[in-house]
């Protein structure tokens, strides 16, 4: 009993300070802005042996010495563009701080309350592994939001460029007049040309940026035609009717899947809330299966065949387009 109070001791220490460390430090904007000041002072002072670097680097901590080893995990950049796709305001730090903070916690929370070391580092994986799955969820919604806003961004590019525009002006029309996601994105690749980067270094990072196949399409129909030539309004308008049948028959399949996706939700959540409600009518009854032997290994028997059951679900209710 002492050993566990120690260690739920340590993991409340631990996940305060990570609290504290993530809402009381300087944000990123906070701390360039800093520098930028610092430089300035610098000037005014005399010190005009400033070299400062000319091209955006992404900071994944502000520390330098976990900024350095971020540098070198390919997860650091996964996870950072995760979060600009996801568009959240956080950093890969604080996603990382927080996911271990949840872990911890989990962890203990599920070793108190089952009584049971390895079903508590299951509750912890599960709780750690939230925050990605959060970031994939918002993600997925700005996509989703990205996919149906496009077509109307495309026919005011056509209308654009049958008015005499250029294709330039076009992007920054849409930047312009195309509430977000999409116009934000456009007004990125407008911004990138203007500081020299060619349309098509452009393009092809905005469909990086965004993993559309939508957009994907627009993309790959915008390069062949820059290449080929050709009317780039009547391109857009069949690229637009293509997306628009696209995202018709999607919205049918998710329709006609709906049944299969709810279900889905019932048997996976029904026996974690049949078992809550069960421990709190009757602990003892409950007790038996977490400290019999016998009882704990039925339990990852289940959550095996749970856990195959929900794959399954998932293949059969994701059709693609």
């Amino acid at each position: 009993m002492t050993t566990l109070l120690i260690i739920v001791f340590l993991a409340l220490v631990i996940v305060t300070f990570s609290v504290m460390l993530a809402v009381t430090k300087p944000t990123k904007k906070e701390t360039e802005l800093g520098k930028r000041l610092a430089g300035f002072e610098n000037v005014a002072a005399g010190e005009h042996e400033i070299h400062p670097d000319i091209l955006k680097r992404e900071v994944y901590s502000d520390y330098p010495i976990l900024d350095a080893i971020l540098q070198r995990v390919k997860l650091a950049s996964d996870l950072d563009t995760l979060i600009r796709q996801a568009d959240v305001r956080w950093t890969v730090e604080r996603a990382l701080f927080g996911a271990l903070g949840l872990f911890i916690a989990g962890a203990v929370f599920g070793s108190v309350v089952l009584r049971n070391y390895e079903l508590g580092v299951v509750v912890g994986l599960v709780a750690g592994v939230s925050p990605y799955f959060y970031l994939r969820f918002k993600r997925q919604g700005r996509l989703n939001r990205f996919t149906a806003v496009l077509p109307d961004a495309i026919d005011l590019m056509a209308r654009a460029l049958r008015a005499g525009h250029a294709v330039t002006a076009a992007i920054e029309m849409v930047a312009r007049e195309i509430g977000d996601p999409v116009g934000p994105e456009f007004r990125r690749v407008f911004e990138e040309q203007n500081f020299g980067l060619p349309l098509r270094e452009g393009l092809l990072n905005l469909a990086k940026r965004i993993p559309v196949e939508d957009l994907q399409f627009l993309v790959t129909a915008m390069l062949v035609q820059k290449e080929t030539g050709g009317n780039l309004a009547e391109v857009l308008d069949k690229a637009g009717g293509v997306i628009r049948e696209r995202s018709r028959l999607t919205g049918q399949l998710r329709i006609y899947t709906a049944q299969g996706r709810l279900t889905g939700w019932i048997l996976g959540l029904l026996p974690f809330i049949l078992f809550t409600l069960m421990d709190f009518i009757s602990p003892s009854y409950m007790h038996i299966m977490l400290d019999d032997p016998l009882g704990r290994k039925w339990i990852w028997i289940g959550l095996a065949l749970m856990s195959f059951g929900i794959y399954l679900i998932r293949r059969i209710v994701d059709i693609k387009v």
